[in-house]
């Protein structure tokens, strides 16, 4: 008998015909293919084949039998998408020649989780989605979709809020459908800029579920005649979009293991010591968790039209200090660094590596920052060590960063390496308007 049609006969109860198997490339993007569902077993147990070579950042060759990338569905992640009807999404984990695929971000996620599991310990992850709704304008120009969005300070805006009703009420609906427990939505400190929030997960559903968010996000934007972006800084004079990763870890007791209400800062020595991990590795951390060209135009000490700038340029920490990196609150870690184009296995693979690390090696962080950064850069003082100013500094932080490449998985940081390499060097081949107007006829 096969051991699956329990499931395949409640899926056609619902109507579903076919499943939409989920994968994320090396870019973090989703990828993958509908399939029937009366081929669950082969789809659980194999996988469904996808050419390796034409997925990003797999490594596969164009021949032999590791040519195959094979995504094997995940019976836990399987529901029905509401904005596909007759269709269940499921994840998939990496698989090529009938091994885990080394390149392949959940499974190194999976990977690094293990050595915490091995521990009793459990990581928590509660991810904050910052976006842009964005339409292209006259010429093909990128605008703000609303273009009645035109405050000098436009956090909290309701009258954004209640122009755009129908994209916030249809995601509302369909978060809700898909088991996201809603917590707030806002509009955020730039000029068609919102913020999504929901309940924090285990690390692995958390990366999950940000990645169904993402694709819920795209169709209903695009539902609404809208583009829903995860570019980290699309507007030069406005704030950039975060996707800062709250983060704790309990034990076996589910005892939350960086929080003393009687240490300093509300954590515990070992809460002062992965965020000391995280400092630690900062550079290398900016290429996984702030991985394109765009990202440093985020990670720019820069002034912002509504007079704010929530960037954390300075590797530091402070008790509700948004002005560093690592931000601690209500005895968990606030790591600040990551924006919404990073592939969130990876970002988040990376990030306990570094703060795992921090406990294992007793780093003690530098002391707690208790005043405005900006406003210490602004009077001239002596200013912590800043994250790096571009990707390329960003990548070669992390190629010498051997440790963590290992700890994060090497074959995965090399393919990555490359790539974002490949990325830097077309960047600087490019010609942009402002070069245009700075030089074309000034000499």
């Amino acid at each position: 008998m096969n051991p699956y049609q329990p499931t395949i006969d409640r899926l056609k109860s619902q109507g579903i015909h076919s499943v939409l198997t989920q994968f994320c490339d090396m870019h973090g993007v989703a990828k993958g293919k509908l399939v029937p569902v009366d081929n669950l077993k082969e789809w659980v147990e194999q996988g469904a084949g996808f050419a390796g070579p034409s997925i990003w950042g797999t490594g596969l060759p164009r021949y032999g039998a590791r040519s195959e990338y094979y995504g094997r569905l995940q019976l836990d992640s399987l529901r029905a998408l509401p904005f596909m009807p007759g269709v269940a999404h499921a994840v998939c984990d990496g698989f090529a020649g009938g091994e885990a695929l080394d390149t392949c971000s959940r499974q190194m996620l999976r990977s690094v989780l293990k050595t915490i599991e091995d521990r009793g310990w459990t990581l928590w992850v509660g991810i904050e989605p910052e976006f842009f709704l964005l339409q292209k304008g006259q010429g093909g120009h990128w605008q703000v979709a609303d273009t009645q969005d035109q405050l000098d300070k436009p956090s909290y805006d309701l009258k954004a809020i209640h122009r755009n009703a129908g994209f916030i009420e249809d995601m509302r609906s369909t978060l809700t459908q898909l088991g996201f427990e809603l917590q707030q939505i806002d509009h955020e400190d730039a000029c068609g800029q919102y913020e999504i929030n929901y309940k924090f997960d285990d690390a692995l559903a958390a990366a999950d579920r940000y990645m169904l968010f993402k694709m819920t996000a795209h169709v209903i934007a695009e539902k609404h005649g809208m583009v829903f972006s995860c570019m980290p800084k699309p507007l030069a004079t406005a704030p950039g979009s975060g996707l800062h990763f709250h983060l704790s870890i309990t034990d076996a007791d589910g005892k939350a293991i960086f929080t003393d209400p009687d240490g300093a800062l509300g954590l515990s020595l070992q809460g002062h010591q992965f965020a000391a991990g995280l400092l630690h590795h900062a550079d290398a951390l900016s290429a996984l968790c702030a991985p394109t060209v765009n990202s440093y135009k985020r990670l720019a000490s820069s002034n912002s039209a509504s007079g704010t700038t929530w960037s954390p340029v300075w590797k530091a920490y402070g008790d509700n200090n948004r002005t560093c990196v690592v931000r601690t609150v209500a005895g968990r870690i606030e790591w600040r660094l990551p924006d919404p184009s990073c592939n969130v296995y990876a970002a988040i693979a990376g990030t306990l590596a570094a703060g795992l690390a921090g406990i294992e090696q007793g780093m003690a962080p530098p002391p707690p920052c208790h005043e405005d950064l900006y406003e210490r850069r602004a009077a001239g003082a002596d200013m912590p060590a800043r994250l790096p100013r571009n990707l390329d500094e960003a990548v070669s932080a992390l190629e010498a960063d051997i440790s963590l490449c290992q700890a994060v998985g090497a074959a995965f940081c090399a393919e990555f390496i490359q790539l974002k390499r490949a990325e830097w060097d077309d960047f600087n081949l490019q010609v942009s308007d402002w070069e245009l107007r700075r030089y074309a006829d000034a000499f």
